[in-house]
Protein backbone atom coordinates (compact mmCIF):
# COMPACT_ATOMS: atom_id res chain seq x y z
CA UNK A 1 0.00 0.00 0.00
CA UNK A 2 0.88 3.86 -0.88
CA UNK A 3 0.81 6.42 1.52
CA UNK A 4 0.97 10.11 0.63
CA UNK A 5 1.19 12.53 4.03
CA UNK A 6 0.85 16.02 3.11
CA UNK A 7 2.67 18.91 5.19
CA UNK A 8 2.67 22.73 5.64
CA UNK A 9 -0.58 23.65 5.64
CA UNK A 10 -1.46 26.75 8.10
CA UNK A 11 -2.98 30.27 8.33
CA UNK A 12 -1.06 33.09 6.60
CA UNK A 13 -2.00 36.72 5.91
CA UNK A 14 -2.33 37.81 2.13
CA UNK A 15 0.66 38.26 0.70
CA UNK A 16 2.49 35.60 2.35
CA UNK A 17 4.09 32.49 1.61
CA UNK A 18 3.70 28.94 2.33
CA UNK A 19 5.67 25.37 1.86
CA UNK A 20 3.33 22.09 1.21
CA UNK A 21 5.40 18.80 0.84
CA UNK A 22 3.80 15.86 0.15
CA UNK A 23 6.16 12.43 0.97
CA UNK A 24 5.40 8.95 -0.65
CA UNK A 25 5.75 6.03 1.35
CA UNK A 26 5.29 2.32 0.26
CA UNK A 27 6.75 -0.40 -1.82
CA UNK A 28 7.47 1.70 -4.70
CA UNK A 29 9.06 1.34 -8.10
CA UNK A 30 8.12 4.88 -9.94
CA UNK A 31 5.88 7.38 -10.18
CA UNK A 32 4.40 8.92 -12.78
CA UNK A 33 2.89 12.54 -12.16
CA UNK A 34 3.01 14.28 -8.94
CA UNK A 35 0.28 16.79 -8.71
CA UNK A 36 -1.28 19.39 -6.05
CA UNK A 37 -5.00 20.13 -6.15
CA UNK A 38 -7.57 21.75 -3.80
CA UNK A 39 -10.95 22.53 -3.22
CA UNK A 40 -12.20 25.22 -1.56
CA UNK A 41 -15.78 24.75 0.23
CA UNK A 42 -18.38 24.49 -2.38
CA UNK A 43 -16.31 24.23 -5.10
CA UNK A 44 -15.14 20.91 -7.23
CA UNK A 45 -11.16 20.70 -6.86
CA UNK A 46 -8.89 22.13 -9.26
CA UNK A 47 -5.71 21.51 -10.48
CA UNK A 48 -3.48 23.70 -9.04
CA UNK A 49 -0.02 22.32 -10.53
CA UNK A 50 1.70 18.80 -11.67
CA UNK A 51 5.00 17.78 -12.50
CA UNK A 52 5.79 14.67 -14.68
CA UNK A 53 8.60 12.22 -13.66
CA UNK A 54 11.02 13.81 -16.34
CA UNK A 55 10.27 17.38 -14.67
CA UNK A 56 7.28 18.67 -17.37
CA UNK A 57 5.34 21.14 -15.31
CA UNK A 58 1.73 22.71 -15.70
CA UNK A 59 0.18 25.05 -13.61
CA UNK A 60 -3.53 26.47 -13.26
CA UNK A 61 -3.72 29.80 -15.07
CA UNK A 62 -4.88 31.38 -10.81
CA UNK A 63 -1.44 30.56 -9.56
CA UNK A 64 1.04 31.14 -12.27
CA UNK A 65 4.20 32.78 -11.52
CA UNK A 66 2.91 32.45 -7.91
CA UNK A 67 3.78 29.03 -6.88
CA UNK A 68 6.11 26.35 -7.97
CA UNK A 69 6.11 22.91 -8.08
CA UNK A 70 8.72 20.68 -7.70
CA UNK A 71 10.09 17.19 -6.73
CA UNK A 72 12.84 14.64 -5.29
CA UNK A 73 12.37 11.68 -7.36
CA UNK A 74 15.25 9.64 -5.31
CA UNK A 75 12.57 10.32 -1.99
CA UNK A 76 9.11 10.26 -3.68
CA UNK A 77 8.26 13.74 -2.62
CA UNK A 78 6.99 16.68 -4.09
CA UNK A 79 6.87 20.18 -2.63
CA UNK A 80 4.51 23.20 -3.75
CA UNK A 81 5.93 26.44 -2.90
CA UNK A 82 3.36 29.18 -2.57
CA UNK A 83 4.16 33.14 -2.79
CA UNK A 84 2.21 36.07 -2.80
CA UNK A 85 -0.74 33.99 -1.65
CA UNK A 86 -4.81 35.49 -1.86
CA UNK A 87 -7.73 34.65 0.04
CA UNK A 88 -9.11 32.97 -3.04
CA UNK A 89 -6.23 30.34 -2.87
CA UNK A 90 -7.75 29.05 0.90
CA UNK A 91 -8.73 25.35 0.72
CA UNK A 92 -7.57 22.50 1.32
CA UNK A 93 -4.77 21.11 -1.03
CA UNK A 94 -4.47 17.27 -1.71
CA UNK A 95 -1.39 15.42 -3.12
CA UNK A 96 -2.17 13.13 -5.79
CA UNK A 97 0.76 10.25 -7.28
CA UNK A 98 -0.32 8.86 -10.98
CA UNK A 99 0.81 6.08 -12.70
CA UNK A 100 2.27 4.98 -9.67
CA UNK A 101 4.50 1.36 -10.03
CA UNK A 102 4.80 -0.58 -6.87
CA UNK A 103 5.82 -4.26 -6.33
CA UNK A 104 4.48 -5.97 -3.64
CA UNK A 105 3.73 -10.01 -2.72
CA UNK A 106 5.15 -10.82 -5.74
CA UNK A 107 3.28 -8.92 -8.09
CA UNK A 108 3.75 -5.86 -10.01
CA UNK A 109 0.71 -3.23 -9.37
CA UNK A 110 -0.12 0.27 -10.90
CA UNK A 111 -2.69 2.61 -9.76
CA UNK A 112 -2.96 6.15 -8.38
CA UNK A 113 -3.14 7.88 -4.62
CA UNK A 114 -4.54 10.58 -2.74
CA UNK A 115 -2.97 12.59 -0.04
CA UNK A 116 -5.52 13.12 3.53
CA UNK A 117 -5.33 16.96 2.27
CA UNK A 118 -4.20 19.95 4.07
CA UNK A 119 -5.78 23.14 5.02
CA UNK A 120 -4.69 26.55 3.54
CA UNK A 121 -6.22 29.54 5.16
CA UNK A 122 -5.10 33.11 3.61
CA UNK A 123 -6.51 35.77 5.91
CA UNK A 124 -5.73 39.04 7.86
Amino acid sequence: QVHLVESGGGLVQPGGSLRLSCAASGNIFSIGAMAWYRQAPGKQRELVAVIASGGTINYADSVKGRFTISRDNAENTTYLQMNSLKPEDTAVYFCHADWVITYNGGQWLLDDYWGQGTQVTVSS
